[in-house]
């Protein structure tokens, strides 16, 4: 039986109508979450939807591109509406143009690829964070969803990476700003086979790298992490605030 640490609770998790982001909603949820799930296409949306409903899960789904200002408002103001309040902000959306891509280094990187990481995987999370604060209240949270890679900034995904560690020190930053009435952690993933990062766990040299650096030896599943976001979101974590979780089966994971 799954605990109802959220009964109640009202929360929102951005990009998650599949991967780590839906497997988030669902958890939460399933604990007795009401969930605000988003997604940039309305056919994911309402697919997503359809199958939480289906769990029993209470949730809206709603259309939002991160780094577009308009519908990060509509995001806070129909869940406010929907549901009358906002206790836990998720920002899991990101984006990585050079996954999939040969070796380039950031000094190689076009401007209009760095710019559109930080719009999305940096400056995003911190207008959503400060839109949604107003209408938190005591006691509620946020989660980051950085990554492994945040410690270890492999190529072709360096600039990614460094985007990733951006939210670790924002975390820290943030959590001293709203505190002491919100709590601010950050969750950093290690490899999980989901879409996103499909050319790591199907690449089997690849494979072999990521693996040999894991005490664990296997890659992580979308539910291991959205366990850890369960954890702390909830009151078993009201005395931590300023963290990062990794969850990545022993790989090292630190600066």
């Amino acid at each position: 039986m799954m605990s109802k640490r959220f009964q109640g609770k009202v929360v929102i998790v951005t990009a998650s109508t599949q991967g780590i982001g839906y497997s988030i909603a669902q958890r939460l949820g399933l604990e007795g979450a009401s969930v605000v799930i988003s997604s940039r296409k309305q056919e994911n949306v309402d697919e997503a939807t359809e199958k939480l409903k289906g769990q029993g899960i209470q949730v809206l789904g709603l259309v939002c591109h991160v780094s577009n200002a308009q519908q990060r408002k509509d995001l806070i103001y129909n869940s406010l509406e929907k549901f009358g309040k906002i206790d836990v902000i998720v920002s899991n959306a990101a984006v990585n143009p050079m996954a999939g891509k040969n070796t380039v280094t950031i000094m190689e990187t076009q401007e209009s690829i760095l710019d559109k990481m930080w719009e999305v995987n940096v400056k995003a999370p911190v207008l959503l964070t400060k839109e949604a604060a107003p209408h938190l209240k005591k006691g509620s949270s946020i989660i980051f969803i950085s990554s492994i890679s945040a410690y270890n900034q492999p190529l072709p995904w360096a600039m990614y990476a460094v985007t990733k560690t951006a939210l670790l020190g924002l975390t820290k930053v943030l959590a001293a700003e709203l505190g002491p009435d919100l709590r601010v952690n950050c969750v950093a993933p290690g490899i999980v086979p989901t879409h996103f990062g499909k050319i790591l766990t199907t690449n089997e040299s690849l494979k072999k790298v990521i693996l040999s650096s894991s005490l664990l030896k296997r890659f992580g599943t979308t539910e291991d992490i959205a366990a850890a976001v369960a954890f702390l979101a909830s009151d078993d974590a009201s005395y931590i605030t300023g963290e990062t979780l990794v969850v990545a089966g022993g790989t090292p994971s630190r600066l």
